[in-house]
């Protein structure tokens, strides 16, 4: 079973390690013969979660999980209640589709805890056609197809301008990273909380293969990048930035294209993920969207689990009455 990059033991490696301002105790459950769910606790109080935050696109347990029997399954969640903090389990971002998912969620209310879904973010991606880009470009908007035509051609007027996609370790690796990280303190983003992780994700994407770090360079200085991850057949878009002030330029855009294809054409992905959010610009880069899932769990024998469910389940009924 191909195990998605998120879920790999060098994702949860470099996350503990770079990934967080307040090292969380990591706690790791094992499952079936490697397999294991990292999780932690990052304050005395705070309920069990899994190991993600905000650098996360996707959470599942480490392996493979067909393996994984419904009496493990239940084992597991046995085993949750005596982990710090395990009388609540948070664990996010899920895929709600996940196949093992399900028997979790009965293995946690065999083990005597309330469960609950809840949604975290939309996911844009798009299935790569039978032709790859040549059959993809055109069936994207006019708009965004115009837009990055006259980028290439305001790029054209505006001076000397290529694109670089770095996908090993070199020496023209390490400026593409010092490239990154100028495009990056140039744009509207704001700065990275933990400045070791994008540089240390990249050197690890390079080393494991799944590098394709795209630059767009403009006059010797660079304009845009885009940090891609390619696992498994498919392509991730995990960063992306570009300097303001250049907006009419389309840097981002050009780019984007440019990786598309090559993801497309090149490495021959089957899919294409924007990872998280509904922003409205990746519905005209992407054919479809789903969503990523949180999943609650509250012992029922516990004081302080009784009282987070009540709190949990009653917050939802007001959001959810509140929509309709």
């Amino acid at each position: 079973m191909a195990v998605d990059l998120f879920q790999s033991e060098d994702w949860f490696a470099h996350l503990l390690a770079h990934g967080f301002e307040r090292q969380p105790q990591h706690l790791e459950l094992p499952l079936a013969r490697g397999v294991c769910l990292h999780l932690m606790q990052q304050a005395p109080d705070e309920p069990l979660s899994s190991l993600s935050n905000y650098y996360s696109c996707l959470y599942g347990p480490q392996g493979d999980v067909e393996v994984v029997s419904p009496a493990q399954w239940m084992a597991a969640a046995q085993a949750m209640k005596r982990l710090p903090g395990g009388v609540v389990v948070r664990l996010q971002p899920l895929d709600s589709a996940a196949d093992w998912l399900p028997p979790l969620e009965a293995g946690l209310r065999a083990a005597g805890y309330w469960t609950g879904r809840f949604f975290t973010f939309g996911n844009w991606y798009q299935p790569v056609p039978q032709g790859g880009f040549e059959t993809y470009w055109p069936a994207r908007p006019s708009a965004l197809r115009n837009s990055v035509d006259r980028g290439r051609r305001r790029l054209n007027k505006a001076g000397v301008w290529r694109i670089d996609i770095h996908s090993h370790a070199s020496d023209a690796l390490e400026e593409a990273i010092a490239a990154y990280e100028t495009v990056y303190a140039r744009s509207w983003k704001t700065p990275e909380p933990c400045p070791d992780f994008m540089p240390g994700l990249i050197r690890l994407a390079a080393s494991k293969g799944w590098l394709r770090l795209g630059v767009l360079w403009l006059n010797g200085e660079p304009l845009a990048a885009q940090l891609w991850l390619v696992c498994h057949g498919k392509a991730n878009i995990y960063k992306l930035a570009y300097v303001l002030g250049f907006e009419k330029l389309s840097a981002g855009s050009v780019l984007t294209t440019e990786l598309m294809r090559y993801t497309m054409d090149v490495d021959g992905v089957t899919e294409v993920d924007y990872l998280s959010g509904d922003d409205a610009y990746k519905a005209d880069w992407m054919a479809a969207r789903r969503e990523r899932v949180g999943l609650m769990a509250f012992d029922k024998l516990s004081a302080r689990g009784l009282l987070s469910a009540v709190r949990h389940f009653a917050a939802a009924w007001w959001h959810k009455r509140r929509k309709s």
